[in-house]
């Protein structure tokens, strides 16, 4: 049995009994690999200290403590009692440390923030060093998981956010949703939960030790670390929906260092000895700092997850449209050069549809091509009506249009005519930009195919763009500490996208086929 599906196992065993805690249940697991620590937020009875008695039995022979928080609590409460006996004897202040939090693998701490400073200063060190001074002596904690709940955020100007920095799993807790759930929960008279069922799967100490070094030795691909530079980037420029405010989102670099280590521990139970995109999802659940933030927070990671590949189809996309106007553009001179003489053969064709006049406006002037080879000769003496306008896409360049040239209302009527070489413009002669014959020999001999002369393989590079997508697609519903719903907020941006790809394979098809 791989480490993914006894994790499952495991923690489906556990699980028994608990509605609608699966995802708390995996990132518990999570953090306790990674040996990070974890806070639930959420209103009373939501089973927030249930997650954290059930994580205990995941552990062979793991030590549990549980404490409810109050403003009248005490260290004595938390890290034990002072050894009276050490302080007659020995003139040392020790605590007995043996069924408090100094000896416990688990510990589960309710309404965190009642805590005095006395203890959120000793829980500082437990969190991030894993170490507890205990007299003239450190001691090395066993603690793997650490979690914390609270129906509030801790208050402002108390001098708790360096506590709240440590906390890097952070999961807002409800009540059961679904009916069905809810009901079975309600009448379920089963109160019966025996941890003995999960003794062939439960993570021994020996084990835990060995994982972690597994775990630290895990690697980052490249894709990692642009998805977080993306997602950096964008919780440090945030625009409100509705006042247009700009703002950012704190994210420490302790956190994110730890945020790190928490990916490398998905990769390792997911069986990959390097850390990828799909193991990114789990930072929605790391950087957010208030309920609020955690939309933008979401939103963000799952940008950053499929951005490589929007890039890629955007290159792609960008490509082929132009390679469709090239097309269209050849299809439509090929027509109108059924009605063009031999000497237009060596005219250069600009923005796909028109010729330039070199000597008109500093070569800023251009006349539409089709127009140019249905002009009157200046033989016959009778001029077309044309216009001269400014064109609205492109301020520096100006357009001739001699036939359906009343639809602009701008610029100037112009009088056209041409010889076998030249324009006239109201009777100046103009010079049109032409291919010299070393050119021509050069462009004949690509004619083939002019729309994808460079002969880019447009089928294969859109198909491994879809194939990217639905492997990435894959590895999210693969990865356990994605909760179900996020899961599906992420399959429909890949809908979203391969939608888009979908009208690239017809623009393609167009591009060759058609």
């Amino acid at each position: 049995m791989g480490i993914r599906e006894r994790i499952l196992a495991l923690l489906g065993e556990i699980g028994r009994g608990v509605y609608e805690k699966e995802t708390e249940l995996r990132l518990g697991m999570l953090a306790a690999l990674a040996g990070e620590s974890m806070i639930l937020l959420g209103p009373p009875g939501v089973a927030k200290s249930m997650v954290a008695r059930r994580l205990k039995d995941a552990f062979a022979g793991a030590r549990s403590f549980e404490y409810l928080m109050s403003r009248f609590s005490t260290p004595d409460d938390i890290f034990g009692p002072v050894s009276i006996s050490r302080l007659k004897e020995n003139d040392t202040y020790e605590r007995v440390i043996d069924g408090y939090l100094p000896t416990a693998d688990v510990v589960f701490l309710d309404e965190i923030w009642k805590a005095g400073p006395a203890i959120q200063n000793t829980l500082l060190t437990a969190l991030n060093e894993k170490i507890f001074r205990n007299g003239n002596s450190e001691v090395a904690l066993p603690l793997k998981l650490l979690v914390a709940a609270s129906n509030e955020l801790p208050a402002e100007g108390e001098g708790l956010d360096a506590l709240w920095d440590r906390f890097l799993v952070r999961y807002i807790s409800h009540g059961v949703k679904d009916n069905n759930a809810f009901f079975s929960m309600i009448f379920d008279t089963d109160e019966v939960y025996s941890p003995a069922k999960t003794e062939q799967l439960q993570i021994t100490a020996a084990e835990y030790d060995s994982w972690r070094k597994e775990i630290a030795a895990v690697g980052v691909d490249d894709s990692v670390k642009e998805s977080i530079l993306y997602i950096r980037e964008r919780l440090r420029n945030i625009t409100d929906k509705e006042s247009g405010a700009v703002y950012g989102i704190y994210v420490s670099d302790r956190r994110w260092k730890k945020a790190v280590n928490l990916l490398r521990a998905s990769a390792f139970v997911h069986g990959r000895s390097v850390a990828n995109l799909s193991d990114i999802a789990v930072l929605a659940y790391c950087l957010w700092n208030e309920p609020a933030e955690c939309g933008v927070v979401r939103e963000a990671v799952i940008d950053s997850l499929f951005a490589a590949v929007n890039r890629r189809h955007a290159l792609l996309q960008q490509r082929v449209e132009k390679a469709v106007r090239l097309k269209r553009a050849a299809a439509a001179l090929a027509e109108s050069k059924m009605q063009a003489r031999p000497e237009d053969a060596n005219l250069i064709l600009f923005d796909d549809f028109y010729y330039r006049l070199s000597t008109y406006n500093t070569g800023n002037t251009y006349i539409f091509a089709s127009d140019f080879h249905r002009l009157p000769n200046i033989t016959e003496r009778t001029p077309a009506s044309g216009h001269l306008y400014t064109d609205s896409t492109d301020a520096v360049k100006q357009r001739i249009r001699a036939f359906g040239a009343t639809n602009y209302n701008d610029g100037e009527k112009v009088r056209l005519m041409r010889d076998r070489e030249f324009l006239y413009v109201n009777g100046v002669r103009c010079e049109l930009e032409r291919y010299t014959a070393s050119e021509m020999a050069a462009l004949n001999s690509r004619q083939g195919n002019l729309f994808n002369a460079d002969g880019y393989d447009y089928e294969t590079e859109v198909e491994q763009i879809a194939t990217a997508l639905n492997g990435m697609n894959c590895s999210l519903a693969d990865n356990i500490f994605i909760a179900s719903a996020d899961v599906e907020q992420m399959r429909s941006v890949a809908s979203g996208i391969m939608k888009r790809i979908a009208l690239t394979r017809a623009d393609i098809s167009e591009l060759l086929y058609d």
